[in-house]
């Protein structure tokens, strides 16, 4: 299961390293403890990126309570995660044919570094002290059996991130590219990958084309889920449009991966907002069957059931305990059996950024105290 650092008192500087901005913080015992600086990426220029990054964590570093004991932070792929090298980065271009970027901030400010990818750290955070433990708590408090150790996360924003906890420990990969969710393809277009259709970019893409304006004058996200939902003038469909689109991509990469993992989903990030737009069609894609065969009837993409954790009786029926007794062949013996296997798909619990805190915390932890006992 996962480690429990919510009564730790060491400090680790944190940071969310999206492909807009940068946001930093100070986290001790799974919560932040400083204000969050916050300061623009700069992708397009290296050098004016790593001052962010290395001021970023200076401000931060003031504001503490203590010294921090290492520094752990989310940063985009492809990355030699390991040893703090970062590659060729689709949004942050300033970084190409390698950066040490961990060895560097080592130097400066003489503390352990850990990298991660952004994805993997807020479904991280989400298995330590968000999603999964809420999920597993209702079922416990309905009197429902049924405990989930394995979470599956997106995150939709600039890009469209994943990341995968098993049994309490972050999956990685052997090259640190597991759960590399964006390079699937796309459903709608499947010469593309999925990003192309999942992300602040393609909204807005999909609602300037279906409002037939130019991509130029094409609102930021926010204001088209307004415009979705009646609440700012706009072209209501082609915001609907742009959402439902979104989400059936989404859920159609998200159901590939849910059938090698098994186990709840959670998504987070800028456009997780936007949920009562999108998670119809993400939900229909989850539950769709493939086309029938001339051999056989269609066949569920799914196996287990997936229901809208954020809808009230979507989560009472997945409480809902459906476990019973079943005889043993030849035997006075009753056996368990659960007939109905399910999962639970929702929105990040204690917000995105603060998860991938929690996540790049826990991990850091994690690292130093195997190191201390090897």
């Amino acid at each position: 299961m996962t480690a429990d650092y919510s009564t730790d008192p060491r400090v680790v500087l944190s940071l969310d390293g999206g492909g807009t901005n940068f946001r930093f913080f100070a986290t001790q015992g799974n919560r932040l403890i400083t204000s969050t600086v916050t300061l623009p990426s700069s992708g397009d220029n290296l050098e004016r990126c790593l001052g962010n990054i290395v001021e970023g964590f200076r401000w931060t570093m003031e504001q503490c309570p203590q010294p921090p004991v290492a520094i752990s932070f989310a940063f985009p792929g492809p990355a030699d995660y390991p040893n703090g090298v970062i590659g060729d980065l689709q949004h942050l271009p300033g970084f190409r044919g390698g950066v040490a970027l961990g060895p560097m901030l080592e130097e400066r400010f003489g503390l352990p570094v850990f990298i991660n990818n952004d994805g993997d750290l807020f479904v991280y955070g989400e298995a330590i002290a968000g999603f999964l433990p809420y999920v597993n708590g209702l079922l416990e408090k309905a009197g429902n059996p049924k405990r989930y150790r394995n979470l599956f996360g997106v995150t939709l924003g600039t890009g469209f991130g994943g990341g995968i906890v098993r049994n309490g420990k972050l999956f990685l990969g052997d090259n640190s590219l597991g759960s590399e969710i964006w390079l699937l393809r796309n459903k709608l277009n499947p010469q593309t990958r999925v990003e192309e259709a999942a992300g602040i970019r393609a909204v807005r893409r999909i609602y300037a084309e279906k409002a037939g304006i130019p991509f130029a004058e094409t609102p930021d996200p926010k204001l088209i889920y307004a415009i979705g939902i009646g609440e700012y003038p706009g072209d209501e469909w082609a915001a609907r449009e742009a959402f439902h689109q979104m989400g059936e991509v989404v859920g159609d990469a998200m159901g590939q991966a849910l059938t090698i993992v098994d186990g709840l989903a959670v998504v987070g990030g800028g456009l997780a907002g936007a949920w009562r737009l999108f998670s119809p069609a993400l939900m229909a894609e989850l539950n769709s069957a493939y086309a029938a065969s001339a051999n056989e009837e269609s066949v569920r993409r799914l196996i287990p059931e997936a229901f809208n954790l954020e809808d009230a009786a979507q989560m009472q029926e997945f409480l809902r305990t459906t476990t019973h007794e079943i005889a043993v062949p030849g035997s006075i013996r009753m056996a368990t059996y659960d007939a109905s296997p399910r999962i639970g798909v929702g929105l990040s619990r204690p917000g995105t950024s603060e998860a991938v805190a929690i996540g790049a915390y826990a991990f850091a932890l994690r690292k130093l105290d195997s190191a201390r006992e090897s």
